[in-house]
């Protein structure tokens, strides 16, 4: 694991930690429709298929843990708010959630402070399952009554997180985990990138260049925007995947679109799908390294940084960690890995490619994958960064 901290020191400033000059326009935010995961508890369904998920979410928790100790060090407020940004549903979505308010429970009792009140705020885009969600909180509400935590209060907020979402002022802590990867809307001026869904190494350094510009304005109006809506002193916490090195076209976060890519392909030589509709197919996603996002972080200025981490995981979660080289069971892995991607770009590919191509593209590429796997086990890697928001930050 590569760690890398940062100490909030009393009274920083922006000025005070220095930054990559680049600057970034203020743009108006143009937030295109993009498809949520698949909902629902079928096979296919998010909800059955988000185990590397869950997995990020224990591993990035002590961090997280770490820093809501920090956050009531000195205060104990009777009402705390939080937003989940791009909850998604399934069991991990009230996860995080639990965890917060268990950690909060025992810093309060611990300082005989009267347990505070918790409003929930769990955002996602309008196409979101959020039905899933509510059906679980009968359950979720009783868990939280025996453990006698304090009252809690949850409510939907669906809306692009590249838009306000919430009044000024009024949240104390964000959380989004595995989201903040997702572009506003696919780039622009990607024509070149021929026979590619994603960067690779023969992608044109203008298609790198539109890709990294497009995350520089999403996650710049995403910092903006959090600002506007979250108290001085506040606190963000953030999960997502990026990558280990600056080259954009690196393996560990290339290397799976260039075998979704490669099952695409296949399709195309068999006829069931047409090559210019690979050529016109680009995923809305960026996976950004560690001095793109601590640049941005700065150069927007709202929120002081605190901590700043990297980890990896597996691309099947279930597979033996200790195993360092390659899986043993290579055809489960690839099972399990084409059916987590499927469960979170299957809305996105059927709106393009249609529907019928689905179940022979991701049976091509979980073939690939495991072909993959059984010769080298490449990683996802996962970037963690909590932050401040400034005493009078100008959003």
């Amino acid at each position: 694991m590569k760690t890398f901290l940062y100490k909030r020191l009393k009274g920083a400033t922006h000025d005070q930690y220095p930054a990559h000059r680049s600057k970034f326009k203020k743009v108006a935010m143009v937030v295109v429709s993009v498809p949520c995961m698949n909902g629902g508890r079928g096979e296919t369904s998010y909800a059955k298929n988000s185990d590397i998920q869950r997995t990020v979410i224990s591993k990035a928790w002590p961090f997280l843990e770490e820093t809501i100790k920090d956050m009531f060090s000195s205060s104990f407020p009777g009402c705390f708010n939080v937003a989940d940004l791009g909850c998604s549903s399934g069991p991990n979505t009230l996860l995080v959630i639990s965890k917060i308010m268990e950690t909060i429970h025992k810093l309060y009792h611990q300082e005989n402070k009267k347990l505070p009140e918790f409003q929930v705020f769990l955002n996602d885009l309008p196409g979101n399952d959020f039905n899933s969600i509510f059906e679980s909180l009968p359950d979720f509400y009783k868990r939280i009554k025996k453990d006698k935590f304090g009252p809690c209060f949850i409510a939907g907020m669906p809306g692009s997180f590249y838009e306000r979402l919430f009044q000024s002022r009024s949240i104390n802590f964000t959380h989004s985990s595995y989201s903040v990867h997702w572009l506003s809307k696919v780039p622009e001026n990607l024509e070149t990138n021929k026979r590619n869904i994603y960067i690779t190494k023969s992608s044109p350094p203008s298609v790198c260049q539109a890709f990294l510009e497009q995350f520089q304005r999403d996650f710049s109006a995403f910092l903006s925007l959090r600002s506007e809506e979250i108290v001085s002193g506040g606190r963000m916490f953030l999960t997502f995947i990026g990558r280990s090195i600056a080259d954009p076209s690196s393996k560990d976060c290339c290397r799976l679109w260039e075998l979704l890519t490669k099952a695409l392909i296949q399709l195309v030589n068999e006829g069931l799908v047409e090559e210019a509709d690979v050529d016109s197919f680009n995923l809305p996603c960026y996976f950004p390294c560690e001095e793109e996002v601590i640049s941005i972080v700065r150069e927007q200025g709202s929120f002081i940084l605190d901590t700043f981490e990297s980890f990896e995981v597996n691309w099947d979660p279930s597979d033996d960690v200790n195993n360092k080289s390659f899986v043993f069971n290579k055809d489960r892995c690839g099972q399990n890995v084409a059916n987590s991607i499927r469960a979170v770009t299957e809305p996105t590919l059927a709106s393009h490619f249609g529907n019928a191509v689905i179940d022979p593209l991701f049976a091509r590429f979980a073939t690939l994958v495991a072909e993959h796997l059984a010769v080298e086990k490449t990683k996802h890697i996962s970037l963690v960064i909590s932050m401040t928001r400034k005493q009078h930050a100008q959003p």
